[in-house]
């Protein structure tokens, strides 16, 4: 399904098929998609991997280069063994630091597996077909809220309550689209997402540190 499939699914949600007298313009719907695409990517990201290449004498790669990124699951270094070798690794903004003995010597390769926003455009979708429902509901939802906001105290051809009506459907979808993404995501949690945890430290001993 493309975005303009999308956008016809939600407006038969809204309602809104009279192609002559559209109450959400082609760019406002669009926009709402593209929120709701953002929270089922939070939810069940598109599962990509990339390779970067290191730096002489720096354990730290750039992940600027990864477009989309929503987080980092594992750092494969170095590649090409059997078992595949996943390191610890540190995260600090767009950088992340290799946590290993030695120094990486230049262009030696690295293999990031992360999760990334979904595309939904005219051409490219990433939404997998048992999400589409929930990205529909998620945008009309978002739609009728937005609509409901702006129509309050203003005349309208609906009547005077139009603007109650979609605002109480606007939060029946919202919480549909809430309960369902709630739903994946538990479903989320239950894989080994991390192939490799980041570094942490784990409690000295021997060492009280003091309150935090």
């Amino acid at each position: 399904m493309n975005l303009s499939q999308m956008r016809t699914r939600v407006r038969q949600d809204l309602h809104d098929q009279d192609s002559n007298n559209y109450r959400w313009t082609d760019a406002e719907l669009d926009r709402h998609i593209d929120h709701a695409v953002k929270d089922v990517s939070l939810v069940m990201p598109v599962e990509a991997k990339s390779t970067l290449t290191t730096s002489a004498d720096s354990r730290e790669l750039s992940l600027a280069s990864l477009d989309g990124l929503i987080a980092v699951e594992a750092a494969e270094y170095p590649t090409g063994q059997y078992p595949p070798s996943y390191i610890p690794f540190n995260l600090w903004g767009s950088t992340l630091s290799l946590l290993v003995d030695n120094v990486p010597v230049a262009d030696e390769e690295v293999n990031i597996y992360y999760g990334k926003l979904h595309t939904l455009d005219g051409s490219i979708s990433t939404i997998p077909v048992h999400l589409e429902d929930l990205v529909a509901t998620g945008a009309a939802a978002y739609a009728a809220l937005e609509w409901a906001s702006f129509a309050t105290n203003r005349v309208n051809l609906g009547g005077a309550t139009a603007w109650r009506d979609y605002l109480t459907w606007g939060q029946d979808r919202l919480s549909a689209f809430a309960q369902g993404l709630a739903q994946y995501s538990r479903k989320n949690a239950l894989r080994a997402r991390r192939l490799y945890r980041p570094y942490e430290p784990k409690p000295s001993q021997t060492t009280d540190w003091g309150p935090p």
